[in-house]
């Protein structure tokens, strides 16, 4: 059959032109399904100009940072979180080498893909820099801080009775070394403040290390003060969300430590919660890192983790018991007056912690049991 001008130019042509408008919208629907459910979810940020902190306390999770590219150990964490009420999210631990590439190069990929799954399941991400590893092998810094300038960095150190080097620690006496640090703050706090996800962003432990050479007076004086000073830009960086210091030794620095993170609204955190522990519990002078605790309740928030030592006894050396989940959370709630615990997830024990979750006085509060009050160190929370 033979079609004239006017057939192809008044029928046959929209008809194609309609089919294929209709085919792209499709296909950009099916694009958008696409980038919701594998891309990234993008929440909606605070309003400029936001005076208060977000505050969402309750139970964490915290993943240790081996398990943050296992794809089937995360898999099962995400489907306890939505499955758990009583976890409001989890803490996730990032070596510095990992995430500055070369002098201001940053790759937050591994934050993004986390915090975009938290997002759309309404869970929150506490980001914790590491500064200091556990095994000799980890990429504690980027390969530049090696130079030196930055005095190679890092130092090593042994544990207590070792004689094998044990991990390293950063050179945060240098100002070079505190310099770079501020600068990765920096560019994470403009990335994630305005974030209504991102729930806070910490440091490791006090604990420097038993140095192999050992440091003098002058260097450790020097690392706190600089301490103190990356906290200090922490806040400028961060002032819609939570910066929490972990302490726990040396005690002769944890009074200047938190009086500095009192005046600027810091948070405490603790890496274990050890109901008899000698140590954390010392009342002598200086105190131990727990009086501190108790003492600021209300002030600045605390927020203790739970780590896989804590699950085993009582103490550190053992002397102790072991002890029930129940045990470890009344300790911390009523004992270290917490406003979040963080919940190291270990295979072993992730069972009981999970049933202690599901417990009523876990449930019936957005804060699961904990003290919830706004901290008076803060102007306002922001609660979402």
């Amino acid at each position: 059959m033979k079609i004239d001008n006017f057939m192809k130019r008044n029928i046959i042509l929209p008809i194609i032109n309609y089919r294929i408008n209709a085919l792209s919208i499709v296909a950009l629907f099916v694009l958008c399904i696409m980038h919701t459910s594998f891309g990234t979810v993008q929440a909606a940020p605070l309003p400029p100009g936001t005076t208060g902190v977000k505050w969402n306390p309750g139970h964490y999770y915290t993943i240790q940072n081996w398990a943050n590219d296992d794809p089937i150990y995360m898999a099962q964490v995400y489907k306890e979180l939505k499955a758990t009420p009583a976890l409001r999210g989890m803490q996730m631990r990032f070596l510095w080498g990992w995430l500055e590439k070369s002098p201001g190069v940053y790759d937050f990929s591994i934050i993004d893909k986390h915090l975009s799954k938290l997002t759309a399941m309404n869970k929150r991400l506490v980001i914790q820099v590491q500064t200091k590893s556990f095994e000799a092998d980890w990429k504690l810094i980027p390969d530049y801080l090696k130079a030196a300038k930055y005095e190679g960095g890092a130092f090593p150190f042994r544990d207590w009775g070792s004689k094998t080097i044990d991990g390293y620690n950063i050179k945060l006496w240098n100002a070079n070394v505190r310099d770079r640090l501020i600068a990765l703050h920096k560019a994470l706090g403009k990335r994630y403040n305005s974030h209504p996800n991102v729930e806070g962003i910490g440091m490791i432990e006090t604990a420097m290390g038993q140095a192999v050479k050992p440091l003098t007076t002058a260097q450790t004086d020097k690392w706190f003060d600089n301490l103190i000073i990356v906290h200090q830009k922490m806040r400028t960086f961060f002032p819609n969300t939570m910066t929490i210091q972990e302490i726990n030794y040396p005690r002769d620095y944890l009074k200047q430590i938190t009086t500095a993170m009192v005046k600027m609204g810091g948070a405490l955190g603790c890496p274990d919660v050890y109901p008899d522990e000698p140590g954390l519990h010392f009342s002598g002078n200086p105190k131990g890192a727990y009086h501190h605790f108790s003492a600021l309740s209300g002030v600045i928030p605390i927020a203790p983790t739970v780590e896989k030592v804590n699950y085993i006894n009582t103490r550190g050396d053992k002397k102790g018991h072991v002890p029930t989940i129940q045990e470890l959370l009344v300790f911390a709630r009523d004992d270290l007056k917490a406003n979040y615990i963080f919940w190291q997830r270990i295979p072993k024990y992730v069972n009981q912690v999970l049933e202690v979750m599901s417990f009523k006085t876990q449930r019936t509060t957005p804060s699961g049991g904990l003290k919830a009050a706004c901290p008076s160190a803060y102007a306002s929370c922001i609660k979402n």
